[in-house]
This record gives C-alpha cells, sequence and structure tokens, in this order.
C-alpha cells in the first residue's frame, strides 16, 4: 500500500512538473476575437493565415456559446470564465448586469481573467483593444492598464494592436474586430460577400501574427483566434449550430502542430485556459475548465 501510495505521488508530482515546464515558457497571450466568424465558414474559406495557424498549433471548430448566441453575453462568458446566469450580462448589448453577478470583485465586476492573472503576477500588463464599444462594459478598467475604443474602425484597432504588441508587449492583450458580423448582418452569413471579408480577417490575423514576430514575442506567446458567434442569413442569437458553433486556434509554446482538440469545449473554457497557460490560478466562482487535452 505505502509503494503504491509513493507512486502516485510521484505521478502526480511529475504531471504537475510538466505542466509548470510548459506554461513556464508562455509569458504573453494575444487573443483575437472576430465578431461573427462562425465555425461553419473556416472549411470554405481562403484564409491561409488562419489556415497556417491550424497547421502550427490546435484547434476547434466545434466550441459552443451560450445562449442567446450574441455578442456581449457571450464576450463575457469568455473573459469571466462563466454563464450568463452567473456573471449576469445575459444579452447583445449588455452594459451592466441583468441578473446580479453571483459574486465581484472589489471593484464591483464578476471575476475575469484579468483578474486572475493580476493576482497572480501583480507586474502583469493588460491592453484591450476594441473595434465594438459594448466590449468596454464587460472591462474592469481598474485593473486593465490600456483600453482603447476604435469606435467601430477595424483598420484603427489593427493599427493600434500593432501598436501597442510592438511597443509595451502585454502580458495579455485582447484584440477585438466588428467584422465579418457587419457584413454578416447587411449581406448575409455564408454569401459570397461574407468569404470576401473572411480574407480581410485573415489579413489582419497575418499583421498581427507578424506584430508578435517584430516584437521579438513569438517564442513565449500563446497566440489565439476565436469568435462569440456563428449566424445564419442575416441574423444570430438562435440555436442552430451555425449560429452557437465558434472557431478556436492556437499556436505558441507546448502546443501541438496539426491537432484538433476533441475535448467538448464551451465558450466559458477560453478564459480559464488562458489563464492556466499563464501560470495563473482559477477563479473559485468560474464554472469553465482549462483545457489540457491540447498538450503533448
Amino acid at each position: 500500500m505505502m509503494k503504491k501510495n509513493l507512486f502516485f505521488l510521484f505521478a502526480l508530482f511529475f504531471t504537475q512538473t510538466i505542466s509548470q515546464a510548459q506554461t513556464g515558457k508562455i509569458k504573453h497571450v494575444v487573443m483575437v476575437g472576430f465578431d461573427g466568424l462562425g465555425a461553419y465558414a473556416i472549411p470554405k474559406a481562403d484564409m491561409p493565415n488562419l489556415k497556417q495557424l491550424m497547421q502550427n498549433g490546435s484547434h476547434s471548430l466545434h466550441v459552443r456559446t451560450v445562449l442567446p448566441s450574441s455578442s456581449a453575453v457571450n464576450w463575457a462568458s469568455m473573459l469571466m470564465g462563466a454563464g450568463p446566469t452567473m456573471h449576469g450580462y445575459t444579452e447583445w448589448g449588455s452594459q451592466t448586469p441583468e441578473i446580479p453577478s453571483i459574486a465581484t470583485t472589489k471593484n464591483g465586476l464578476f471575476p475575469s481573467i484579468f483578474n486572475a492573472v493580476a493576482t497572480k503576477n501583480p507586474k502583469a500588463t493588460f491592453a484591450v483593444i476594441h473595434s465594438w464599444p459594448g466590449i468596454g462594459y464587460l472591462i474592469d478598467k481598474k485593473v486593465v492598464q490600456q483600453v482603447y475604443n476604435m469606435e467601430d474602425n477595424d483598420e484603427k484597432a489593427l493599427h493600434k494592436a500593432i501598436e501597442i504588441i510592438k511597443k509595451d508587449k502585454p502580458t495579455l492583450t485582447f484584440v477585438h474586430f466588428d467584422e465579418p458580423d457587419g457584413v454578416g448582418h447587411n449581406i448575409g452569413h455564408n454569401t459570397p460577400e461574407y468569404y470576401a471579408e473572411l480574407k480581410n480577417v485573415d489579413y489582419k490575423i497575418g499583421q498581427l501574427l507578424q506584430a508578435v514576430k517584430d516584437a521579438g514575442m513569438e517564442k513565449e506567446t500563446i497566440f489565439v483566434v476565436t469568435a462569440d458567434h456563428g449566424g445564419v442569413d442575416k441574423g444570430h442569437g438562435g440555436k442552430s449550430l451555425a449560429e452557437v458553433e465558434i472557431p478556436f486556434v492556437m499556436t505558441g509554446p507546448g502546443v501541438p502542430k496539426g491537432k484538433q482538440i476533441d475535448q467538448p469545449m464551451m465558450v466559458y473554457d477560453i478564459g480559464p485556459t488562458l489563464t492556466w497557460l499563464l501560470g495563473a490560478a482559477q477563479e473559485e466562482v468560474w464554472r469553465g475548465k482549462p483545457i489540457k487535452s491540447f498538450q503533448k
């Protein structure tokens, strides 16, 4: 019995050491979110940069949103590691919780990935650059040092993000783009115009990847591409797979190449996964969990 217990403790120590060694290489995370980028579209899209990322890293095209499959509720769930009945943001344009948050920090907001990382590393630096103004209501500006509202201008958001990554090298950078959601609403999902806009999405991915390389951060950075929802016709918010399946594509130290993540994954698992990769503890109130099945 004693030998079995010793073996168990050794195995546990070995597993923890492997995880710590992997996460110890990671000093930066750049998470890029595209509003309305449906996972359904990626196999058919002309997106060489994104597909190269998929070959160089791990991915899932079957991450589920929370309901409704709309913006604020899902961006909040991604950043806050929990669903809407816990953090309280329940609608497309939620600016404050419609349901009181089940727990809050001293600043009055539900704990986010930024709080978790700051607790682990008080010297951590954060930047949020967002095209849709609604993102700003979800960010604790007393924790995130740099928040830039680019007011529906994706080009300005791209240039500001490149500038911040190269100049400041934040611990965690979240870049939000409003497209292809606009094209989805105005012209329609799964249309030639939507796929044309995905070429612009792919261009932005390439530019941000280059910024990480130019900053000399590439070997210490997890780079993520994801979204808040997909869509059908000219809308979203419903329960079809085209609306509720989003992509999650990740590259960086310790991330296997060309691996499809088969483990079921929800949008609120993204924040906890990135928190774990940065070596920080999970917030007690979170219900999302780190996705570790991509480990080598």
